[in-house]
């Protein structure tokens, strides 16, 4: 047996699970419960959206998934691992994006990607720089310290990055937020064909509905802490009576007698 087929033995079979899967999942902050009996599965090659106000419980959802929070109680499995004991098998092939989390400012567009890349161990790494700068547009910029460019530049810049590794599940957090309607379009057109060309996973947390109904197959809604509903776009929005998410949104969060007062 081989040093890879060591490592791997005891793995279940990655084609046959979600990319995606939490069971009863909760997380107790002293006395606050950030995550509430959670369960749901995500299909390979997917858009699903995970929506809900501040304080609901997406980013503490994520950041389990990611196995950087451990699990008050539940279960998490990432392409078809156990999250966190077989993180070690997964973190290379999944990848976070986030605008509000600034890669080190002073070094160029070029030494970051360098950076993440050797930390994903990228084979052919300059070429894949090459590449990303040629698809995402930074070549004018390659070489400008992350800190000198603007909020569009750093949001494409930020996509590079968690391209880099050519990962098979990509987790967003509000990728287009504080840009422009054409830039936010132009990220969100690159992303619909990763997914198709790489049959990528994409779980995106966002409150641009609009971004939502265009990009997601499938949304999860949360309200403090707890899965308010979970569907496709369009079923979701029958069910309420709403002609647009951000209708349904604000039922969620507000409550539909109060909203129409």
């Amino acid at each position: 047996m081989t040093i890879q087929e060591t490592s791997l033995a005891g793995l279940p079979d990655p084609a046959a699970s979600a990319a995606i899967e939490v069971a009863r999942l909760v997380k107790v902050y002293k006395t606050t419960r950030a995550v509430d009996d959670v369960s749901f599965r995500i299909a390979r090659g997917s858009i699903t959206g995970l929506l809900g106000g501040n304080g609901a419980g997406k980013t503490t959802t994520i950041a389990m998934i990611m196995g950087l929070v451990l699990p008050t109680a539940g279960r998490v499995q990432v392409l078809g691992c156990s999250m966190p004991e077989q993180s070690a098998a997964v973190l290379g092939r999944m990848n976070f994006e986030s605008p509000y989390v600034d890669m080190p400012m002073r070094l160029t567009v070029r030494q970051n990607l360098t950076v993440f890349g050797r930390l994903y161990a990228v084979a052919n790494l300059r070429e894949r720089i090459e590449a990303l700068a040629a698809d995402l547009d930074l070549g004018e910029f390659l070489d400008r310290p992350n800190g000198k460019l603007s909020s569009g530049q750093k949001t494409r810049v930020a996509l590079a990055k968690a391209l880099i590794n050519q990962p098979e599940l990509l987790l967003l957090d509000e990728p287009t937020a504080s840009l422009d309607p054409d830039t936010a379009d132009w990220i969100r057109q690159h992303l619909i064909a990763y997914r198709k060309t790489n049959d990528a996973t994409i779980l995106l947390a966002s409150h641009n509905m609009l971004e939502v109904e265009r990009l997601c197959d499938r949304v999860i809604i949360m309200k403090r802490g707890r899965i308010e509903d979970d569907d496709s776009p369009d079923s979701i929005m029958l069910r309420y009576n709403r002609a647009s998410l951000e209708e349904v949104f604000l039922d969620v969060a507000r409550g539909p007698a109060q909203e129409s007062a």
